[in-house]
């Protein structure tokens, strides 16, 4: 018998098949001098020729979130927003918040109907239901700051993709077949040549995109005003007359992606950098790992029903805060360094069952404070830059509508807002006055890009797609390593639950929950529920030898690949 394989951190891989030891292509990839991890391998590639022709990894970030626009239309977009946290080569901490804001015309009561009641559809599925895109002035203005590449250079990978197009891969040719709402929209049947019922482009197909292409093209010559002014910003507004929508000319104009100060809390040794507010995913984050014991969670062994409990009750305390509390911090004074201290969370740990049951989300309100769809990639570059990248249309596909002429899709991302005070949202999360609809403001988000350092240099990086299940998928990854031991391809790879205060369950995936762990959490009280999917995270780790190792999520068909 052959000897087994071993991965970079000494754990079995793969033991010999008969007397023949059989190579195998390392998991997770790596190399010396950059690394690309994104959801779709054109956009890696598109980052990864940015990073050989001498750009840093702020270039590449920037290739492959217009790239994804092209050959990732579920959540890849230009016309939605999110947001970017990085780690320049001089260690400095960045976060540009790109999210997308509420028109001028917006109300706070626009979603609701005579009644006062929700109207989901108008939220969801109408032009209403569209935010102010932010992704194109955000991906620039990172390149302006922390960039050394020619915007032209950046975007030509992006451009090429949607002018000659690319083949259809298995996966994009079932995603269009499936959504058949898509077929609604005449600019969309246009886009992506889709024909009655189910019928569509096959795998193999070559996409051409040459409305996008030209949009891509104006964003290249003329930046920003490519895109927010001009022949681009005639289309949407004539788009938007026409559908019913809210966005003018001067909600384009004065939009603009913001630079914040990066959220930066320390939890067992390690330094976590996050995305602040608008971004909920960083203060929930940092609540749950404060409000966890590392030493009790290892005492009670992976994913036993015990470790499932505490971090179950960690999470229903953080997303009971996150639904009362958080918010656009330019509309609403939210107490963050408040929420995340040490003595706030001491007596929030007082709540934490003590008995060995289950708790109840009706009892368990926000504390008192004194005084399936987005993308995650990131780069790193042999410079020391770290970018790591959430941005969303908010539903697959967003709308689903491709604004007519311009030839990209349209977030949804209004949903993201408080239509009424206690009304669940698409994903069931339910909101408060903080995150209510005003003209200008920037909803709320899960979304959740992480960058990790250990005494005080770059560690890992991670971030995943998921609504509300982004935090708590970031969450285990970043567990799953440093409590765990697991490497980053096995800890992104293992399987996840969830819990977000209400609905007061345990979502889980198949085979997450042990026969013996099942009955146990159900005995303890635990609601279960089978779920078939959660998160698609992606991510990069340091090696001890220096290199840069980069791992996609099983549950896609991303690439990570370096140089």
């Amino acid at each position: 018998m052959g000897m087994p394989l071993t991965s970079l951190y000494g754990r079995p891989l793969l033991l010999a098949v008969a007397a023949i030891t059989l190579p195998i292509e390392p998991r997770p990839s790596v190399a010396a001098n950059g690394m690309v991890a994104s959801p779709e391998p054109f956009a890696t590639a598109a980052g990864l020729e940015i990073l050989k022709q001498g750009g840093n990894a702020f270039d590449a970030a920037a290739a492959v979130g217009f790239a994804l626009a092209v050959t990732y239309p579920a959540a890849g977009n230009l016309g939605g927003g999110g947001f970017l946290v990085g780690l320049t080569a001089d260690g400095r901490p960045v976060a540009i918040d790109f999210r997308e804001r509420a028109p001028a015309a917006a109300g706070r009561d626009m979603f609701l109907d005579a009644q006062g009641n929700v109207r989901p559809d108008v939220g969801v599925t109408s032009y209403q239901a569209i935010g102010v895109p932010g992704t194109v002035d955000g991906l620039l203005l990172a390149l302006e700051r922390f960039g050394r590449s020619k915007r032209e250079a950046v975007l030509a990978p992006a451009i090429k993709l949607a002018r000659d197009g690319f083949p259809i891969p298995y996966s994009l040719e079932q995603d269009l077949r499936r959504h058949r709402e898509l077929r609604r929209w005449e600019s969309t049947r246009k886009a992506f040549a889709l024909g009655p019922d189910s019928a569509g482009p096959k795998m193999g197909d070559a996409l051409r995109q040459p409305e996008l292409a030209l949009t891509l093209a104006d964003v290249s010559r003329l930046g920003r005003r490519g895109f927010y002014e001009g022949r681009v910003a005639d289309l949407i507004v004539a788009d938007m007359k026409a559908q019913g929508g809210l966005i003018t000319h001067a909600d384009l104009e004065g939009y603009r992606a913001k630079p914040r100060e990066p959220l930066v809390f320390q939890h067992n040794g390690y330094e976590l950098i996050t995305h602040p507010l608008p971004s909920s995913g960083g203060v929930v984050l940092a609540q749950i790992l404060g409000l966890l014991d590392v030493t009790e969670l290892k005492k009670a062994g992976y994913h036993s029903a015990k470790a499932i409990q505490l971090v179950t009750e960690a999470q229903r305390l953080a997303y009971a805060d996150r639904n009362h509390w958080l918010g656009d911090p330019d509309y609403a004074s939210v107490p963050v360094s408040r929420l995340i201290s040490k003595e706030y969370l001491d007596r929030r740990r007082q709540l934490l069952p003590k008995d060995g049951r289950a708790g109840k989300s009706d009892g368990v309100e926000h504390g008192l404070v004194e005084s399936t769809e987005t993308t995650h990639y990131t780069v790193a570059d042999r410079f020391g830059n770290v970018v790591a990248v959430t941005y969303t249309l908010n539903s697959a596909y967003g709308m689903g509508a491709v604004a007519a002429g311009a030839g990209f899709l349209w977030n949804n991302n209004m949903d993201n807002f408080s239509a009424k005070p206690g009304a669940p949202n698409q994903y069931g999360m339910l909101g408060a006055a903080a995150n209510a609809i005003e003209a200008g403001k920037r909803p709320l988000s899960s979304m959740t890009p992480t960058i990790v350092r250990k005494d005080g240099k770059f560690f890992m990086t991670m971030g995943s797609p998921g609504g509300p299940t982004i935090i708590n998928t970031v969450l285990q990854v970043y567990l799953n390593v440093t409590v765990w031991g697991l490497d980053l391809g096995e800890a992104i790879d293992e399987r996840r639950v969830h819990h977000q205060w209400l609905p007061d369950q345990i979502d889980y995936e198949e085979l997450a929950l042990s026969p013996d762990t099942r009955p146990e959490l159900e005995r303890m009280g635990y609601r279960l529920h089978e779920v078939g999917r959660i998160g698609q995270a992606v991510g990069i780790m340091r090696t001890p030898e220096g290199y840069l190792a980069g791992a996609v999520d099983r549950r896609g068909n991303g690439l990570a690949k370096g140089f």
